[in-house]
């Protein structure tokens, strides 16, 4: 396949993917970390909590459970169409949705309790605005307590899903196709949230199984859940099928047809202001 006929654009959580990343993607990637940062979560002070880049809700739905029914949810992103999502799974729930880039955080200084993010700030441009913000906007003793995926390498499906993309397209993803697992350097993560102002900041890695049912569910998340999904789409559908084919193979084979269970790593941090 000839390089040229692949221009890619920006990344784009939008169409059909939301809905694919919550189905497939959910259970087998975020689910686990999901109930790690729900866990590290002291009820007794959370009255106010903002999550930003909440995506589907994986983790807005044990933020719910694990704070005190009277404090205050608001789960926020930017992208809609995740948003929409996440309301219908959560429709129940008392939950305050909202727009909000986290960037630019539209509350007062010192007004909220905890500020929660998992598997966002890799896509935030200005990490140390957004982390700044964040900080900002937390009470005197409030945790900021986020998540981010450690290198690829260390995430065993997604590591095989791209290098078959790679062999597939005859082409390297973009950089911006990279950016989920770009933030994992614990030292460089730690220099800026103490330049913002946290003092007190713990950092660790997190290892944990991602579970499927079979390979085939996690070959078709990995290839219809991500963001370039509508990128080959728009140049030649066939190749979705092609690529999941494939990957069901080869994700059998390295991790188990049924269940498939791969290793993956993560970076968690907690900082109090």
């Amino acid at each position: 396949m000839d390089k040229k006929e692949f221009s890619f654009e920006p990344m784009n959580f939008s169409g059909s993917i939301p809905e694919h990343y919550e189905k497939y993607l959910g259970p087998m990637f975020f689910e686990p970390y999901a109930i790690e940062i729900s866990k590290r979560i002291d009820p007794s002070s959370a009255r106010i909590v903002v999550e930003v880049c909440c995506g589907t809700g994986r983790v807005t739905r044990h933020l719910r459970k694990v704070i005190p029914s009277e404090s205050k949810l608001i789960a926020s992103d930017i992208s809609p169409d995740m948003l929409t999502v996440a309301k219908n799974e959560l429709k129940n729930m008392d939950i305050d949705w909202q727009i909000i880039d986290a960037q630019q955080l539209p509350f007062d200084d010192h007004s909220i309790d905890m500020v929660v993010c998992c598997f966002g700030y890799m896509f935030v441009p200005d990490k140390l605005k957004a982390f700044a913000e964040a900080y900002r906007i937390l009470k005197k003793g409030g945790m900021l307590v986020f998540s981010t995926w450690d290198k690829v390498e260390f995430n065993e499906a997604s590591c095989t899903y791209r290098k078959l993309v790679r062999n597939v397209l005859q082409v390297d993803l973009p950089e911006n196709y990279n950016l989920a697992f770009s933030m994992n350097d614990l030292v460089a993560m730690k220099e800026m949230l103490q330049e913002v102002g946290f003092s007190k900041i713990l950092i660790e890695s997190v290892n944990k199984l991602s579970i499927c049912k079979t390979a085939m569910e996690a070959a078709n998340g990995l290839a219809r859940g991500g963001a370039i999904y509508n990128e080959i789409i728009k140049r030649d559908p066939s190749l979705v099928e092609q690529i999941i084919k494939t990957l069901e193979k080869e994700l059998s084979e390295k991790f188990g047809a049924s269940p498939m269970m791969a290793p993956m790593k993560a970076v968690v941090c907690q900082a109090w202001k």
